[in-house]
């Protein structure tokens, strides 16, 4: 093991934890707002729009903040998101209003972005070539690891400090990460396996202006294959995942039971991220792993949603849980394949950024076109044709996306 391998380490386990606290702010609101209601008077609309604050941030500005990542230097984007996550939490257990707190809930939605957009870039380069493709595919399991845990400890902690107090955690979580950001991450330089023409001019060369990566990213076809393929994933997602209670509530699985179901079926995803680095890097192609995930997402739904389980309330549950292990599968083989199918080097970031921002898109179109569904049919036993269109598109995506990557098999610019 080379004396780099320990900073290597740490610095992929602060880039995963600064992902997980970006991601306990998009989690922590769910749990919160009952009290939210009550305390502050917020009503059902304004509640829908703190929940969905986040991924509108995400549909409107995802490419932008790719942009500034290549542009202005990955660990400072950031670096950047995680001090403004901090001061936007800090603030909003402070606020006693709803205007205020959905305001401070859109400043968290940019800090999201600044945070997770550069996040696989940098753990790409600081990774040995070999373990690059697994700590991709961890590296998925931040969205998972960090919502289970808001749906687990946020009830907890209101119950006992009150809402404010869950606030304020969060923002301490995100201000303590960037101190270890800055500690522990170096600036956009790898810490091995630096070609040795790079080694000789001993820095990253300079980004170009960003209407030419603007270009160069939405000219080529690998980014478009790989966001539209995490759309119809995130689409499917946020929209089982959030009307799960509802199906818990209709077999009697309310209360803190229905909030322990929950966080169980989001926080196992993480199984499926971390599943897809490991075969990644054993050989597996990605679209096997792509097929399986969408495969297993459309078995998923149809156990969780079809009237075929409507007396079996084990069956539907066991869907779910099969939805989102294997459904995992998907963002981690997508964030593992970013490196390859961005256009050039300096374009990965805001090739990722394109994925956060059609990954905001479906979250932000598949939950009222499910609720749609299930309100024309009066029940949701039809709402799994909605996933299912969704994962034959995802599969039809999968194949498009292997014949690119075996006309150019290494991508242009590894």
């Amino acid at each position: 093991m080379s004396a780099a391998a320990p900073a290597q380490e740490r610095a992929f386990v602060v880039i995963l934890l600064a992902g997980i606290s970006a991601a306990l702010h998009v989690g922590k609101l769910p749990p919160a707002l009952p009290v939210l209601q009550q305390e502050l008077g917020i009503t059902w609309v304004q509640a829908g729009f703190l929940l969905s604050l986040v991924q509108g941030a995400s549909m409107l500005l995802g490419l932008v903040a790719g942009l500034l990542a290549d542009g202005l230097g990955l660990r400072r984007c950031m670096m950047a998101g995680l001090v403004l996550l901090a001061v936007a939490g800090a603030a909003g257990g402070l606020v006693h209003s709803a205007a205020a707190l959905l305001v401070l809930r859109g400043l968290e939605g940019v800090g999201f972005l600044l945070v997770t957009v550069p996040a696989p870039s940098l753990v790409r380069r600081t990774a040995l070539a070999a373990q690059a493709t697994r700590r991709l595919g961890v590296w998925g399991a931040f969205m998972p690891v960090g919502t289970a845990t808001a749906l687990l400890l946020g009830p907890l902690v209101i119950a006992v400090l009150g809402w404010p107090a869950w606030w304020w955690l969060a923002a301490g979580f995100s201000a303590a990460m960037t101190y270890a950001v800055a500690r522990m991450v170096p600036a956009d330089v790898p810490f091995v396996e630096v070609s040795p023409a790079a080694a000789g001019h001993g820095a990253q060369p300079q980004a170009a202006p960003w209407p030419q990566r603007l270009a160069t990213t939405l000219s080529a076809s690998g980014p478009w294959l790989l966001a539209l393929a995490f759309a119809v994933y995130s689409a499917q997602w946020l929209a089982v995942i959030g009307f799960l209670p509802s199906l818990y509530q209709q077999s009697g699985w309310g209360g803190a039971l229905g909030a322990v179901l929950t966080a169980l079926v989001a926080g196992i995803n993480m199984v499926g991220n971390v599943g897809a680095g490991r075969l990644l890097q054993r050989g597996v192609p990605p679209q096997w792993l792509l097929w399986m995930g969408y495969a297993a997402m459309a078995l998923g739904t149809f156990l969780a949603f079809s009237a075929v389980t409507a007396d079996s309330p084990v069956w539907r549950y066991g869907g779910a849980l099969l939805f989102s292990a294997l459904g995992g599968l998907i963002p981690g083989t997508l964030f593992a394949q970013a490196p390859r199918l961005a256009p050039s080097e300096q374009t990965i970031a805001t090739t990722v950024g394109w994925m956060q921002q059609w990954s905001g898109i479906g979250q932000f179109a598949g939950p009222p076109l499910v609720a749609w569904v299930a309100a024309q049919a009066e029940g949701w036993q039809w709402s799994w044709m909605v996933t299912g269109t969704c994962c034959v598109a995802g599969a039809v995506l999968a194949g498009l996306m292997a014949r690119h990557l075996r006309a150019d098999p290494v991508g242009g610019h590894q």
